[in-house]
This record gives C-alpha cells, structure tokens and sequence, in this order.
C-alpha cells in the first residue's frame, strides 16, 4: 500500500472498529411486557426500558395470574406486569440498569422481582420516594437481594 493512502485506511480501520465495539456495547434486548390494558404505571415502566435501549412489546392480558404462575413469580412477589427478556423473568418496575447488569451478569436465577408498587421506582416516580429492594428469584422459589435502591 503507497504510503499516502496508510492514514486514510488506518481511519477506516479504526472506524470500522470502533463501530463495531460501540454496537455490541449498546446492544438491545426484546422484551416482553405482559400487563392488564389499563395500567399507566406499566406504560411509564415501558418507555423507561426504551429510553434505555430495550425494545418493548406489549401484551395486553385481563388477567396476569396465569402469566405469572408459568414464569414462578409467586403471590407475595407480584406487581402489575411481568416481563421476559432473553429467558429470564422481570417482575414489576426493575430498573432499566439493574437488567442490563442481570443480561451481562447472566447469574443463574430465575429474573429479577420489585413487589408491589415503590414510589420512586420507574414508572412510579413522584414525591418522597422509597427505597426498595431488587430481588432475585432463585429456582428453589427463594430471593436474594440483588440490588438496593
């Protein structure tokens, strides 16, 4: 290669690379949202997951009883929508990062629970926000902490 070229396709190399590092960096993951038709709260969560890289489908249940039953989310660990992302269960408003670290952690457990409805979660902003738990549901249907906020 004539040397006058070498800068022009070192550039391109690095280009190129750069490019394709930034995408694997930045992949996204599909998710599955199941939810009742008239949850605001579930839509809010949905947007913070797009907002932050995942494409979102919604399915629109009137009931998400059996839905959570089949993904082992017990009663106690319940919220108002339950997703699938990439063979794990997301069970209530877990953060957008918290996921992101479960998909690149890919920690032997069943997903990740937020019970209830925090306010301060995603989806549940608003004033005075509480602290929560993330769990982790565990095959054997215990839980572990797996982050606080």
């Amino acid at each position: 290669m004539p040397r006058s070229l070498f800068p022009i396709a070192l550039f391109v190399f690095s280009a190129v690379l750069l490019s394709a590092c930034s995408s694997s960096d930045a992949r996204s993951h599909d998710l599955v949202m199941y939810k009742t038709p008239t949850c605001g709260c579930c839509e809010f969560w949905a947007v913070h997951l797009e907002d932050n890289g995942f494409n979102v489908k919604r399915e629109d249940l009137n009931n998400l009883a059996l839905t959570k039953m089949q993904h082992g989310v017990p009663p106690h660990l319940s919220s108002c929508h339950t997703g699938v992302v990439d063979g794990y269960v997301v069970e209530g408003h877990v953060p957008a990062d918290v996921i992101d670290r479960m998909l690149k952690e890919r920690p032997d457990i069943r997903g990740l629970a937020v019970p209830g409805m925090p306010i301060g979660s995603p989806g549940m902003e608003g004033p005075n926000p509480q602290p929560y738990d993330v769990l982790a549901l565990m095959h054997d249907g215990s839980t572990q902490v797996y982050a606080t906020r």
